[in-house]
């Protein structure tokens, strides 16, 4: 008998491959998901400016299937709050693990002038930890098809951190960190944006069906404004759910680890830049099937910082001893005592706060009582709720609790029993009944600001300042010279009040 030539036995070999198992052809493609080493792939779907008003945390006017399913089949944590109440000094927080007064990032849009904050030395952001570990690295928009929000508070170079947009364009079987940025509260104040929820949505809550926090005076445009923001909350529920189905049609989803959260409260008068629960208290959401145990509820109090180790200690990547997030699974995981909220300067307005929840103890510092609540700031008075506010209190039509927030000064020390009183609205901070209390909150604020090196214990340095208003000026004064007039004003008074030690 003749043997076959090499050449046609391997033709032959070829052809039947082909053949019989054709689908081995297309499989880097088709199985681009299969991750090597079995690391899985880490998403973050972060949200602009809401609080906590999805489904599955009892809010009934909104419709959020897609965030109550991973909310059912993942581990809600019920007690989550966010390190800064805005953006930019949350965002340099959690892209580090760091606290941003650690790192001297707690102004709202620093180093945007010409003087710089830099990381400490050796310090690492979390993409760039992924990126050393094999991981491609992406930040991305809702749809996926642009780069997403960053606004970090100090120098970086965008290709140090991330690879692209798109995570599909990684190597066959590379795991993937991708981040998606969603406009979420946001999408009520832009017309082009708020035109794409009416149209993406079956139906919209109108404003007769709303209910408002006490604290809020029933008023028309409160109202529609609030409609507004719940209808943003369904829309950002549909846009998670196109992420999902990406995920799932690129055979990908049962590899992924998937975390929900938003960045902080509602943009509002007691929301967003203020340390109340509506400002700092955060949805927070992790859905993994394949690694970690469904339909959890811990009531233990984490903060935003911890989604960075925790996402690190999922990938099996070694946390960085200067990391100050705890990841929330397994033996390194620790419980906090308690966590700790900080308010600093918000673009022109020069604020310090802190706020420090325990137990269902909320304590709140004031270190410039003198100071109303609502100082002047560009950003907020163009909100259509805050004329409305400020003329109802000029003409003394709002009562007691509706006018706390437009004090012309404020207490040194506020603490709320958030389980008797989970508004906010009455201060147990003067009542002889909780002296004790107060002074255990004091010392624990005073121990954690030294601890952590808390860079707002120092006024920030005017040339700092100064550089950073230059640019919010300039771009100011091109796009609306009369807005510019009254940010000036702003400025100007927040030097007076400086300088007369207000």
């Amino acid at each position: 008998m003749k043997r076959a030539p090499v050449k046609s036995l391997l033709f032959l070999l070829l052809l039947t491959l082909t053949v019989v198992f054709p689908v081995l052809a297309d499989e880097p493609a088709r199985n681009a998901g299969a991750q090597r080493d079995g690391k899985p792939n880490i998403v973050w779907i972060l949200v602009d400016d809401m609080s906590c008003h999805f489904g599955y945390q009892g809010e009934k006017l909104v419709k959020t299937p897609h965030v109550d399913q991973l909310a059912r089949e993942g581990v809600i944590f019920s007690n989550a709050y966010a390190t800064a109440p805005v953006c930019s000094a949350f965002r340099s927080a959690v892209i580090t693990g760091m606290y941003q007064t650690t790192i001297g990032a707690h102004h709202h849009r620093s180093s945007r002038g010409e003087l710089k904050i830099h990381l400490p030395e050796g310090m690492q952001t979390i993409p760039e930890l992924f990126r050393a570990a094999g991981y491609f690295t992406t930040n991305a928009n809702p749809e996926g098809t642009r780069q997403g929000k960053e606004d970090y508070n100090f120098v970086y170079q965008k290709a140090d951190l991330y690879d692209g947009f798109d995570w599909r364009k990684r190597a066959p079987g590379q795991p993937f960190f991708a981040q998606y940025q969603l406009q979420g509260g946001k999408l009520r104040n832009v017309d082009r944006w708020y035109a794409e929820v009416k149209a993406g949505l079956k139906q919209l809550v109108t404003a007769d069906e709303v209910t408002l926090p006490p604290y809020y005076p029933d008023h028309p445009v409160i109202r529609e404004d609030w409609a507004a923001y719940l209808n943003s909350v369904s829309y950002t529920d549909y846009q998670v759910g196109k992420i999902l189905q990406q995920l799932k049609e690129e055979d990908v989803l049962d590899k992924t680890v998937v975390f929900f959260l938003t960045d902080h409260g509602i943009s509002h008068a007691r929301g967003k830049q203020f340390l109340y629960e509506e400002g700092v208290k955060i949805p927070f959401v992790v859905w993994a099937p394949e690694y970690l145990s469904a339909g959890v509820v811990r009531d233990d109090l984490i903060t935003q910082i911890d989604l960075s180790a925790t996402s690190l200690a999922l990938a099996g990547i070694e946390i960085p001893k200067w990391m100050q997030g705890r990841p929330l699974f397994g033996s390194q995981a620790k419980p906090r005592a308690y966590v700790v909220s900080a308010r600093d300067r918000c673009d022109e307005t020069v604020d310090h706060i802190r706020s420090i929840r325990k137990g269902n103890f909320k304590y709140i510092r004031n270190y410039l009582p003198q100071r109303p609540y609502l100082q002047p700031c560009k950003y907020k008075d163009g909100k259509p709720f805050m004329p409305v506010l400020r003329e109802l209190n000029a003409a003394g039509k709002l009562n007691a609790v509706q006018s706390l927030h437009l004090a012309e000064t404020r207490p040194e020390e506020e603490l709320y029993d958030l389980a008797q009183d989970p508004w906010e609205i009455h201060n147990l901070a003067g009542d002889p009944a909780f002296k004790q209390q107060v002074a255990q909150m004091r010392c624990l604020l005073a121990n954690w600001e030294l601890e952590t090196d808390d860079r707002g214990r120092f006024p920030e340095a005017e040339a700092m300042y100064d550089s950073d208003m230059a640019p919010y000026l300039a771009k100011s004064r091109k796009r609306n010279p009369a807005e510019a007039k009254q940010l000036e004003a702003n400025i100007n008074l927040m030097k007076r009040w400086h300088a007369e030690g207000k």
